[in-house]
């Protein structure tokens, strides 16, 4: 007879089965589920010995998935000056100064969570306005979705930066009329250098970059990013987080991943994607490969390829199939070309790869879209999940194609402007109205039985699930007549459990109660049912279970 380790009563459980969508208790043994049912029944499976957790009437659902973050820089950023809020010289001050005489070593003083509007509505950040904020240390303001970045002089200066520099298309240093830097930094290739001036060398983002550390990296380095992963892990389930689709990839982040499962700390389920960056051939995809040979463990595994197809709409580096609202004949440029890009899905789909693309626009979409096809067209059709990351606008003439092509929408409630912590400006002026009711599709994909993935996108957004969840369920739209594109309490728990799931391969053992699945669940601190909407955010996870063991206990 199986031996019942742990159980969980008085549970409102939500299983993600559609056989037995309710329950009230669920029984395990090891890393497995063995029952599902009333408490009455669950009890009576119990011997002695097994731990019991009453959930005290609150929800009990699968493990959440979190579908795209940046693991090892949104641990990293958690020590960073975060801006949230903060508008006009003086408040930036009064945030600045005390952190730059808290970090008298650091290279670089970083800021994150940047608003566009930072001076004013409309205002463009100037390296001159931050001169006169601190003149004396290189400083790096980070725009909240990471894609642009604000820099003063001195920073310029040390980077190499001052008079401009040739880069890929999709990246631009900002010129002024004088005919230097004017200070605003888009896309990573432009304001890569200067995170280089960190003390740490800005190898927490080398997986951003997909590149790997230098040969100078030391045992102390290995070490402390150790220590930044765990932090990162033991932060994820707090939230109830059992596992974790990162977007940014390198081997060094495997190694460090792999010690750490080693150890017995890597708390949450990780994949780690292989970084094809358009300075890599598409031939180096056969390292990907090697990657997903090489660490392939029910914890930690490197299956899928990630690109960047355009940047984002709020510094006009997304790319759209018409003109920008607020900038006519601009449409933005392809990070990389679309005879590269398909031939690039053509190669990791024959090599079994899943491809997962950031595109914003919805000419970025469309690409990825055509390479997909391609995909099919040269392979054969297979099951492969090809995903995009974000769409924020689509073209009404390329919605059939996601379902036709077997595409998964990864998507972050937090993202839509107005929804979360992001301002509505520049965003919705520079997409334009007309292009309003296709901005973050979402139900429009639903209704296709477009497979949904929900995220948060970690650091560029908080982390916090039930805050996604509570923006997806009380999305407006910005216009009276227009979809809000809102999703259902249920339909946004699904997506963060059972839509990751599906989106990594995985739906057969996770995202789901039910007899023989892995035991990755989370008791919430609230009823979310019982919950109002606009409180969804206030509930947190009590207790959450990863294969068996419990990796976090509020």
């Amino acid at each position: 007879m199986t031996k019942i380790t742990r159980i969980i009563v008085n549970g409102a459980v939500v299983t993600m089965n559609p056989a037995q969508p309710r329950a009230q208790a669920v029984a395990m043994a090891g890393n497995r589920i063995v029952a599902v049912g009333s408490n009455a029944e669950i009890r009576m499976l119990a011997g002695a010995g097994a731990r019991v957790f009453d959930a005290q009437g609150n929800t009990v659902m699968p493990g959440m998935i979190e579908a795209h973050l940046h693991l090892f820089p949104g641990a990293f950023g958690m020590d960073l000056l975060h801006l949230d809020g903060v508008r006009g010289a003086d408040a930036l001050r009064d945030k600045l100064i005390p952190y730059a005489h808290a970090n008298p070593d650091e290279a670089l003083l970083i800021c994150k969570a940047t608003d566009y509007n930072l001076f004013g509505e409309g205002v463009s950040t100037t390296r001159q306005m931050l001169d006169a904020v601190l003149s004396d240390r290189p400083i790096l303001l980070l725009a909240g979705d990471h894609h642009t970045a604000w820099a003063n002089s001195i920073a310029l200066d040390r980077a190499g930066l001052m008079q401009g520099r040739d880069l890929a298309p999709g990246n631009e240093i900002v010129m002024a009329s004088d005919g230097t830097a004017a200070g605003e930094l888009r896309e990573h290739a432009a304001y890569d250098p200067v995170m280089a001036l960190r003390s740490s060398g800005g190898r927490e983002g080398l997986g951003l970059a997909g590149i790997e550390p230098g040969d100078d990296l030391t045992p102390a380095d290995c070490a402390e990013d150790i220590e930044t992963l765990k932090r990162g892990l033991r932060y994820c389930a707090s939230f109830g987080f059992t596992s974790l689709q990162n977007m940014d990839g390198n081997r060094y982040q495997l190694e460090l991943l792999s010690e750490i499962e080693a150890a017995g700390d890597l708390l949450c389920r990780t994949e780690i994607p292989f970084h094809l960056t358009p300075a890599k051939p598409v031939d180096a995809l056969d390292e990907g490969a090697a990657l997903a040979r090489e660490f392939a463990t029910d914890r930690l595994s490197a299956n899928r390829v990630k690109m960047f197809m355009d940047g984002v709409i709020d510094s006009s580096t997304a790319v759209l199939v018409e003109d920008y609202a607020h900038r006519p004949g601009w449409r933005g440029d392809r990070l990389h070309s679309a005879e590269r890009f398909r031939d690039a899905c053509i190669k990791a789909d024959a090599l079994g790869l899943q491809i997962s693309v950031h595109a914003i626009g919805d000419g970025a979409v469309r690409t990825v879209l055509d390479g997909y096809q391609a995909a099919r067209e040269v392979n054969g059709p297979r099951d492969s999940r090809h995903r995009i990351e974000h769409i924020e606008l689509l073209h009404p003439d390329d919605l059939s194609r996601f379902a036709e092509l077997g595409v998964v929408a990864s998507m972050q409630p937090p993202h839509p402007p107005g929804a979360m912590d992001f301002p509505l400006e520049p965003w919705i002026t520079h997409a334009g109205p007309a292009r309003w009711p296709w901005a973050f599709p979402v139900s429009y994909l639903r209704a296709q039985g477009v497979p949904i993935a929900f995220s948060s996108d970690w650091p560029i957004s908080d982390i916090n699930p039930m805050r996604g969840v509570q923006a997806a369920v009380m999305r407006r739209p910005w216009q009276e007549g227009h979809p809000s594109h809102a999703s259902s309490l249920d339909e946004a728990l699904h997506a963060y459990t059972a839509g990751g799931a599906f989106a990594g391969f995985a739906e057969t053992r996770l995202g789901r109660i039910a007899p023989g699945f892995l035991a990755d669940i989370v008791v919430m601190d609230h009823d979310l049912h019982a919950t109002a909407p606009d409180a969804l955010d206030t509930a947190r996870a009590a207790l959450t279970i990863c294969d068996g063991d419990v990796t976090f206990e509020a």
